[in-house]
């Protein structure tokens, strides 16, 4: 009431994908945390119009381009799905999905650290074309050290580069009517909605998180992951292929 402009939360995804979620996964745990968050305000005697608005989203973009892409675009439809029909909300700024997006750490090598600049360039332009408000570009070195402030420099050229060069900053949705990322955004739309229904059946977010439920879904897919990068089946190039 006193701080109508205030940000009382961002509800992260971000370090649930560095832990080795799915990509469906990130955004149904997030969007769970998300749920939690509301259902406390309402116990609380807060209206969901009066706080939904001032939430914002911090999610990781990793390397499968067009997944990534897909994944920023399901998550805002999803989000104004829950918003409508579960909480029947009358504001559209309630529905609004407003994140900010860095690049995946996990992607970053200490092999041949110069890769990681094209690997961080397509990640952060995968957050744009998803629709991401703000975006961090994380630096070359970052999986060996702080980065150094040439390196830091570089991260932010990068985002102006693609802010200022590209054109893709020209339209709120440059990808929206591809066949193939449609059905992309839509099989991760029916992944999401599938994972959410598993932590509703589990009692929700808190009580899936408490149980360790939701760590043990976590710990399941970075050890698939991992899996494929030792046995060649996900390539990491200069790491299991291209040394």
């Amino acid at each position: 009431r006193e701080l109508p402009r205030f940000n009382p939360v961002s509800v992260s995804g971000y370090h649930i994908r560095e832990a080795g979620s799915t990509a469906p996964q990130e955004v149904a745990f997030t969007l769970a945390n998300a749920l939690a968050y509301l259902d406390a305000a309402l116990q609380h005697g807060v209206e969901v119009d009066a706080v939904a608005p001032n939430l914002s989203f911090f999610f990781n973009a990793a390397s499968d381009f067009f997944e990534e892409t897909a994944k920023f675009r399901a998550a805002r439809r999803v989000w104004a799905r829950l918003m409508k029909d579960r909480y029947e909300t009358q504001r559209p700024e309630s529905m609004m999905l407003r994140f900010h997006a860095q690049t995946a750490g996990h992607t970053l090598t200490a092999q041949q650290v110069d890769n990681n600049i094209a690997r961080v360039t397509l990640q952060v332009l995968s957050a744009v074309l998803g629709g991401a408000q703000s975006v961090h570009a994380n630096a070359k070195d970052e999986a060996l050290s702080l980065p150094t402030p040439e390196n830091a420099e570089t991260a932010l050229r990068i985002q102006q580069v693609i802010a200022h060069e590209t054109g893709v900053v020209n339209s709120v949705d440059p990808l929206g009517g591809s066949y193939h990322l449609e059905s992309l955004t839509d099989a991760m739309e029916a992944a999401v909605l599938s994972i959410l229904a598993r932590v509703e059946e589990a009692g929700g977010a808190v009580r899936a998180t408490e149980s360790g439920l939701i760590q043990r879904w976590i710990e399941e897919s970075a050890y698939q992951q991992q899996r494929a990068i030792e046995a060649g089946e996900r390539v990491v190039v200069g790491v299991n292929r291209f040394q």
